[in-house]
């Protein structure tokens, strides 16, 4: 399809050599030499983008550009001027304008505005894929390799990478085929886990960092030297602290952005508690009885997490004055947005924000929400858009006004299930589908990660004989009766606390206000 330019120059005359030369690299360029007719021609034909002299005789080009704009609010118009005045690029700027060029310039500028604002798209796109075709060998030889638990860490990282860099490039190809290298990833870091982790949390000397060691080695040495925010997400994937990330950077500078992991179960029960109290399950329940609540127990499971951390922070000899804050609600996050000035005072304030998890519970049982995140850029659509409406945001606002230091983290991911596996239990097993706890659970061995001794996995024994049964991938439980509808039900949902890359490997983040 040919490109129609519109050129408007009171002096257009002089540009002959500048028009030839597009109309050799086969564009149309229709010309005119005043912005009257500029704003006419624009109302009655569908140019691709306007070039418009800032300085012509009746209405000025900053004129024509705002009628432009008002009739043709798409079209891209790159504003050209002798003046260097600052007033007048901050008035093109205000209007929208495409780029904005000094007096005089050649062809090959104007060329490359013509390739920045009309091929943009397609030359991201064919660079985007042809970087990830050299770094798809190199992952696939990481994948064919023995890697450690940083080593893992950082392949994620380059796979969430990739995976937001080709989200909106036109070719799909690319996507599909690092959807599967993801899948494959997942298959061989499962298979990591179940090898390595009971080793790890009984104290081997290659372990990763885990959740519940995170507030001693990262967090308590920074409030021992200065006031702190932190703030957990509930249930934030490190794709989905990517895309948060630029708007925060407005008000912070990132001073150190890694990933830890989460602890099986990967849950909101096990994994924020044992981050609150530095403790594995097990310790809580033997240590803090009357704190713990386990799966036989009725009640919220996450009530104390006040008076975990208040444990954890005495343990750690740290006498600073903290306050806690859970936010469930809108209105909870706009209450606090609106007092967190008297917060100012207290060396650590933490905030457990519950959205992202609400979200991913909303998705399985709203149909709605269901269609508006259809898929896993979708599901970050929608955390983006939550963020940007939400209280949350002013009350970043508020800390970095504060000078307060910032820490982001969460407690577990989540991952879109799509494969059903059948498993067989008592009423009392628990209703998770990434993991059951209880007796003579049956099941198929090779499909899941058994731990047929919680002690083992640091877990509370809840009755004689129970187990621990793990999830892996993108499998999800399913009981034998009603299979079909459940099995349906709970397809392409987000769930949790199994083992994946999304749900165990998690974002922790230390930043400055600016």
């Amino acid at each position: 399809m040919e490109t129609k330019i519109l050129w408007a120059d009171d002096e257009i005359d002089m540009l002959k050599a500048h028009i030839l030369f597009l109309e050799s690299k086969g564009y149309i360029v229709e010309t005119v030499n005043n912005g009257a007719e500029a704003v006419e021609l624009s109302r009655e034909n569908n140019f691709d983008i306007i070039f418009l002299d800032e300085n012509m005789p009746g209405i000025s080009g900053l004129e024509a550009l705002a009628q432009i704009k008002e009739d043709k609010p798409s079209v891209p118009v790159v504003m050209i001027t002798k003046s260097e005045e600052e007033r007048i690029m901050e008035e093109a700027i205000g209007n929208k304008i495409a780029d904005y060029l000094i007096k005089p310039v050649n062809p090959n500028q104007i060329l490359l505005t013509l390739k920045k604002n009309l091929d943009h798209s397609k030359l991201v796109s064919q660079t985007t894929n042809a970087n990830y075709q050299q770094e798809f060998r190199q992952l696939g030889m990481q994948l064919g390799s023995r890697l450690d638990a940083q080593e893992w860490a950082d392949l994620y990282q380059k796979l969430v990478y990739w995976e937001l860099e080709l989200e909106n490039i036109e070719d799909s190809g690319m996507r599909e085929i690092l959807e599967m290298q993801k899948k494959e990833a997942n298959a061989q870091f499962s298979k990591m886990i179940k090898e390595n982790y009971l080793d790890w949390i009984d104290g081997d000397d290659d372990a990763p960092l885990f959740i519940h060691q995170v507030f001693k080695e990262k967090i308590a040495p920074i409030i021992k030297q200065e006031k702190v925010c932190l703030l957990v997400i509930d249930n934030l994937r490190l794709d989905q602290w990517k895309i948060l990330k630029p708007i925060i950077e407005k008000s912070f500078r990132i001073q150190k952005e890694e990933v830890v992991y989460s602890i099986l179960p990967t849950a909101t029960h096990y994994a924020r508690n044992a981050f609150f109290s530095g403790l594995m399950p097990s310790d809580m329940a033997k240590n803090h009885p009357n704190l713990w609540l386990g799966e036989d127990d009725e009640g919220g499971k996450n009530m104390h997490e006040k008076e975990f951390l208040q444990t954890q922070m005495t343990r750690l000899g740290l006498n600073q004055k903290f306050s806690y804050h859970k936010i469930t609600n809108f209105e909870g996050g706009k209450k606090l947005a609106d007092q967190f000035n008297q917060l100012k005072d207290n060396q650590l304030n933490v905030v457990v924000y519950n959205f992202v998890d609400m979200l991913s519970h909303a998705r399985t049982e709203s149909e709605m929400i269901r269609e508006l995140a259809d898929d896993e850029a979708a599901y970050r659509s929608l955390t983006l858009s939550w963020f940007e409406h939400s209280p949350l945001q002013d009350i970043i606002k508020k800390i970095a006004e504060s000078k307060t230091k910032l820490i982001i983290t969460t407690d577990h991911g989540t991952v879109r299930v799509n494969n059903p596996i059948k498993i067989v239990g008592e009423k009392s097993v628990n209703s998770n589908l990434r993991y059951k706890v209880g007796r003579n659970l049956s099941y198929n061995e090779k499909e899941v990660f058994s731990v047929h001794m919680p002690e083992d996995a640091r877990l509370p024994k809840t009755k004689m004989s129970s187990e621990f049964v793990f999830a892996s991938q993108h499998d999800y439980f399913v009981y034998p009766n009603n299979y079909n509808h459940f099995v349906k039900y709970f397809h392409d949902t987000f769930q949790h606390g199994g083992i994946s890359l999304e749900e165990i490997l998690i974002p922790y983040i230390e930043l400055n206000a600016k």
